[in-house]
């Protein structure tokens, strides 16, 4: 199996980076991380990656003329690292158009909400304020446009009572990091892929699993006996 070289665009501690670096150390797994870059020198991502003994570059805002210096300042170090997808993961800057033009269908990023709803930030807060029982996460292809690519997968949390916006950031963090793995993988064996503006998932044997998958908050199901299962073993 060939797998895809994957570089982790990234701003700060890097934690959907690390969980796709765990997933990569899986020989099995259809992606590799071959490199991380960072718009910020400090941030505490790049010790994660060196530790893990994978390449890292600095590329700073403030050494670039322009916001389309800086993009073709990545765009190079991309090509150097043989890259074929790139994952966004926690870059707090917005790319240029000509950047994501080149990039698209390759490129994806995870945003923590189920877009379209509650785009850009203070996802959690806005959720609550909202009054939302169920919140989450979603990984999607990068379009021109912020937070509106073509979705590739979701994952939903309870909103819990008494809930604030850190203890729902948390709990959505986790979902982050189980979804964004899967979500890679899919995209590097081509079971997912941008077409006309949308995502083509194809088939996938546990897709059908799908079909039974409910999420409820509050959930009144939880401790009540299963009717159907009863009455096949009651006399």
């Amino acid at each position: 199996m060939s797998r895809k070289r994957t570089v982790v665009l990234i701003s700060g501690r890097g934690s959907n980076m690390t969980a796709l670096i765990a997933a990569a150390s899986d020989p099995a797994f259809p992606a590799e991380i071959v490199g991380v870059i960072s718009d910020k020198a400090d941030a505490a991502g790049l010790g994660i990656a060196k530790a893990r003994g994978i390449a890292t570059q600095v590329i700073t805002r403030a050494d670039h003329g322009s916001k389309q210096a800086h993009d073709a300042a990545i765009d190079a170090a991309l090509k150097a690292f043989n890259a074929e997808i790139v994952a966004l993961a926690g870059y707090m800057r917005i790319l240029t158009s000509g950047f994501v033009q080149k990039w698209q269908g390759r490129m994806i990023n995870i945003h923590p909400a189920l877009l379209p709803a509650f785009k850009g930030l203070d996802t959690h807060a806005r959720a609550l304020a909202a009054g939302l029982r169920i919140h989450g996460c979603t990984v999607h292809f990068v379009t021109s446009e912020m937070d509106d690519g073509p979705i590739i997968a979701q994952a939903a949390v309870p909103v819990m009572v008494g809930d604030n916006a850190d203890t729902l950031a948390a709990r959505v963090l986790k979902a982050e990091h189980r979804l964004y793995p899967l979500a890679l993988g899919l995209v590097a064996e081509g079971k997912a892929r941008m077409e006309g503006g949308r995502t083509v998932l194809a088939h996938f044997a546990d897709d059908a699993d799908n079909g039974t998958s409910v999420v409820m908050a509050p959930d009144p199901l939880r401790e009540e006996a299963d009717l159907e299962h009863l009455a096949r073993i009651t006399p």
